[in-house]
């Protein structure tokens, strides 16, 4: 039988720390890459349902634009009307006179042509219609002292086309209307043709605020 010397026990004594040391370092690298590990198997779950959510989105989207343009096939087909991002625009010169907020007769009977496929389209969403109005960047007391400004006066002409689909057949309670004066223009105003297309009228549909539950 061999008996350990007094230099071996030693040893020993001064390399069992170091093993020691060395398994704690190991399981803390491991638990550390465990932690890692976790950490981007969770971000990639995070970025595989934000993108679901987002082509889930993009889809509904296109559905409602696919639905929109088939709902307004004829007055599209005049080339009067447009759809851009589910936004229904129509030139403010279709519908009313350089400055003034009374709608022209082929207007009227342009809005009375929407009518129907709007009551329609809402109905089966059960959806709002938001008619905005928009002008240019010029000063619209040189051209009307009866507006203070381009905000009313575009607040008028979106209000005026507002009641004239409401005479025509929509329901008061599927429209209402908004106002962005020279705001979100859509082209630049530094030429004639920049401004026709930023004195517009455009009509949106959007959802219903949701109903309050009682507590």
């Amino acid at each position: 039988m061999s008996v350990l010397s007094h230099e071996d026990d030693e040893g020993l004594q001064s390399t069992a720390p170091v093993w020691a040391v060395f398994g704690d370092l190991m399981a803390g690298l491991l638990g550390a890459f465990v932690l890692v590990l976790v950490g981007v198997l969770v971000v990639q779950m995070d970025l595989v349902a934000n993108l679901n959510t987002e082509m889930q989105k993009r889809k509904q989207e296109e559905a409602r634009r696919i639905a929109l343009e088939k709902a307004l096939a004829i007055p599209l087909a005049t080339g009067r009307v447009t759809v851009s991002n589910g936004r229904i625009g129509i030139s403010g010169s279709v519908l009313f006179a350089t400055g003034s907020d009374q709608l022209r007769p082929d207007g009227r009977q342009l809005l009375r042509s929407l009518v129907q496929p709007l009551r329609v389209y809402l109905g089966e969403r059960n959806e709002l219609l938001m008619v905005s109005g928009f002008t240019d960047d010029q000063p619209v007391s040189n051209r009307n002292k009866q507006f203070a400004d381009n905000l009313e006066l575009s607040a008028q002409r979106a209000l005026t086309v507002t009641r004239a689909l409401i005479d025509e057949g929509m329901p008061s309670s599927q429209v209402f209307s908004a106002a962005f004066g020279a705001e979100q223009p859509v082209a630049a105003n530094a030429t004639e043709n920049g401004r026709a297309l930023n004195r517009r009228v455009e009509m949106a549909p959007v959802p219903r605020a949701p109903v309050p539950t009682k507590p």
